[in-house]
Order: C-alpha cells, then structure tokens, then sequence
C-alpha cells in the first residue's frame, strides 16, 4: 500500500513568529501512523522550518521552483538550491502559479524536469 501525503502550502502567509506557534503546535500533535507530512512556507520561511524540524519526521518543501539551473534570472529560485537547502518536495504546477503568472503544461513540465 502507498504510503499517504499531507502537504500544507503555507502561500504567501507567515511571520517568524507565526511560524514559530504554528511548528510547535504541530510538532507537539505529533504525527500520524503511515500518513507523511510536509510543510511549504514561503522562501524566506524554510531556514526556520528546517531548523525548527529537523529532528522531526515533518519535511519541508518549497512551493515553487525554476526550470533553470542558474544564471541571472533575479527572483528565481533553482531546484539545486532548494535541494541545497535541504528541501525534500516542491509544489509544481499549482492553479494559482498557472493563473496568476500564465504557466503552461510545457513550462510545468520543464520545472519537473528540471526537478528530478
């Protein structure tokens, strides 16, 4: 049997102090048997997220990722720099990225490519 994911998108919410109340809240429920939890805070958010997880079973994701490796793409954030960071997931074709920011199947596509 497939084991389940949870995985809560924090969108653009959040202060350090929310982020704070809201782990530790969540760190003390403790976890669910055979269901995995994931977290996406916002970019500024993950070092906190890390750091106040990482002896947890709660991983940490992004929400967004770029189909580039790197270069000067101002406000972009890589997949190798998310890896980097020690993220273990990334939300890749959200409605609201496809919406708001016009992204197609084959711009999807490339980010997941560029993902894996």
């Amino acid at each position: 049997m497939r084991q389940s994911l949870v995985v809560g998108n924090w969108k653009m919410h959040g202060s350090r102090a929310s982020v704070e109340t809201l782990l530790g809240e969540l760190l003390a429920a403790g976890g669910i048997a055979g269901v995995e939890v994931a977290i996406c805070p916002s970019y500024l958010h993950i070092p906190q997220a890390l750091e106040l997880c990482g002896s947890s079973d709660i991983a940490v994701g992004a929400q967004d990722s770029s189909h580039i490796q790197s270069g000067a793409y101002t406000g972009e954030v890589s997949p190798e720099m998310l890896s980097d960071s020690g993220c273990q997931w990334v939300i890749l074709g959200h409605s609201e990225r496809r919406q708001y920011h016009s992204e197609t199947d084959a711009l999807v596509a490339a980010k997941v490519e560029a993902v894996i």
